[in-house]
C-alpha cells in the first residue's frame, strides 16, 4: 500500500512539475495598434519591430500587429494603449490638439530639414524633459518625419499669394502653420484625405511628401512647394501600456529597450528613404516641384513666426514659467543645428537635396 502512495505521490509530483514547466513556457502575448496601410512603410517597420521582440526574446514575448486602424483609430490610438484596448501604439501628436503641451513644442516650425532630423531632436527632447503628459504609458521611442510643404492639385503655389485662402489638409500645428501661411486648414484623418481630394472637398494638404506615395495622394495632386525652410514636422510616438509594462521581468524590460533603440534610428531614416522615395514616383508621374525664391521663402518663415510667439504665450497662460518654455524652444533649436551638421557629415540627404 506504501509503494502505491509512494508511486502516485511520485506520479503527481511529475504531472504538476510539466504542468508547471509547461505554464511558464507560455509566452506573454501583447497587441500592437496603428493607422497606417498594410502597404505603408510605418506598417512594416512596426511588424518588424514586433517580429524582433519575439526573435530576440527568444519567443517569450508574441506581439500581434493590427495596421489600419483595425484595433484603434489614429485619435484614438494614446486612450487605446492608456486603457488596455491595445498593450502597444504608434500614432502623432497632432491628433490630440492641448493633449500634449510640452511636446507640442517639437513641432513648432524651427527649420527641420529632414524626418532623421526631426526624429533625433524629437526623441532627445523627451528624454531632456520627461514631460508628464507621457506620464500614464512606458514611451519606447519618439520619431518624427520630414518637414510638411504645401501639395496641391491644380495650380502650383509660387507665393503666399497662391497660397491665401486655398483649402487644404492640416492637423494640429501643422494645421496651425498652414493657417499662418495663409491657407484654408480643414482638419482630417489621414484614411479620409484620399477621397476628399478626389471629391474637390479639399484642393491638396500640407504634409511630408511621403503621402504621395504612402498614402497614393500622388495620383490626385500635381504640384510640390519646396517649403522646408518653414521646418513644421509630426511628431510620432511609440508607447506601451504602463500596467503591461511594469509586469514585464527586468530582462525582458532590457530587451525592449535596446530594440526600441535599434528602431528609433531605423525609423529615422526611414522617414528621409519615403519622403525620396515618393517623391521621385512624383517626378516620374509628372509631377512638379516648385522651388522658392530666397526672398519668397524669407516671406514664408516670418509668416510663421507668431506661432512659437503664441505657443510660448499658451504654455504660460497653462501655467509653465516663462525659462521652462524658453528652455524648451532653445533645446530644439540647438538640437537641430547639432542633428542636422551630423547628418551631412553622414551623408544624410533630404528629399529636396536630391
Amino acid at each position: 500500500m506504501k509503494k502505491k502512495v509512494v508511486l502516485l505521490s511520485a506520479v503527481v509530483l511529475v504531472l504538476f512539475a510539466v504542468s508547471s514547466a509547461t505554464y511558464a513556457a507560455e509566452p506573454i502575448k501583447l497587441t500592437f495598434s496603428q493607422y497606417f496601410p498594410v502597404s505603408h512603410q510605418n506598417s512594416i517597420i512596426t511588424g518588424q519591430f514586433c517580429d524582433e521582440i519575439k526573435k530576440r526574446t527568444n519567443g517569450r514575448v508574441e506581439i500581434t500587429h493590427y495596421p489600419g486602424g483595425t484595433l484603434t483609430t489614429a485619435p484614438k490610438m494614446m486612450d487605446g494603449v492608456v486603457t488596455g484596448i491595445s498593450d502597444l501604439g504608434f500614432s502623432s501628436i497632432n491628433y490630440n490638439p492641448g493633449r500634449y503641451p510640452v511636446t507640442d513644442a517639437t513641432d513648432l516650425p524651427l527649420g527641420r530639414p529632414n524626418g532623421w532630423v526631426s526624429s533625433q531632436v524629437s526623441d532627445d527632447f523627451y528624454h531632456k524633459f520627461k514631460p508628464k503628459e507621457w506620464d500614464k504609458v512606458h514611451v519606447i521611442y519618439l520619431s518624427a518625419t520630414g518637414p510638411n510643404v504645401i501639395q496641391t492639385v491644380h495650380k502650383p503655389v509660387k507665393t503666399l499669394a497662391d497660397l491665401k485662402g486655398l483649402k487644404l489638409r492640416g492637423v494640429g500645428k501643422q494645421g496651425e502653420t498652414l493657417k499662418a501661411l495663409g491657407g484654408a486648414t480643414v482638419p482630417l484623418e489621414m484614411v479620409d484625405v484620399y477621397e476628399s481630394i478626389r471629391r474637390g472637398v479639399i484642393e491638396g494638404c500640407m504634409m511630408p511628401v511621403e503621402v504621395l506615395k504612402g498614402w497614393k495622394l500622388g495620383e490626385l495632386e500635381k504640384y510640390v512647394t519646396a517649403s522646408w525652410m518653414v521646418g513644421n514636422t509630426n511628431t510620432f510616438y511609440v508607447v506601451m501600456n504602463l500596467e503591461k509594462w511594469n509586469k514585464l521581468p527586468a530582462d525582458l524590460k532590457k530587451i525592449f529597450d535596446e530594440v526600441g533603440m535599434e528602431f528609433k534610428e531605423k525609423h529615422a531614416l526611414a522617414w528621409n528613404g519615403i519622403d525620396t522615395e515618393a517623391i521621385q514616383l512624383f517626378k516620374q508621374q509628372g509631377g512638379q516641384i516648385v522651388q522658392l525664391e530666397d526672398t519668397e521663402a524669407a516671406r514664408w518663415k516670418k509668416a510663421v513666426e507668431p506661432l512659437i510667439e503664441d505657443y510660448k504665450k499658451q504654455s504660460v497662460s497653462a501655467g509653465f514659467k516663462p525659462a521652462e518654455v524658453d528652455a524648451w524652444i532653445s533645446y530644439i533649436r540647438e538640437r537641430v543645428t547639432y542633428w542636422t551638421k551630423a547628418g551631412n557629415e553622414k551623408g544624410i540627404k533630404s528629399w529636396w537635396q536630391q
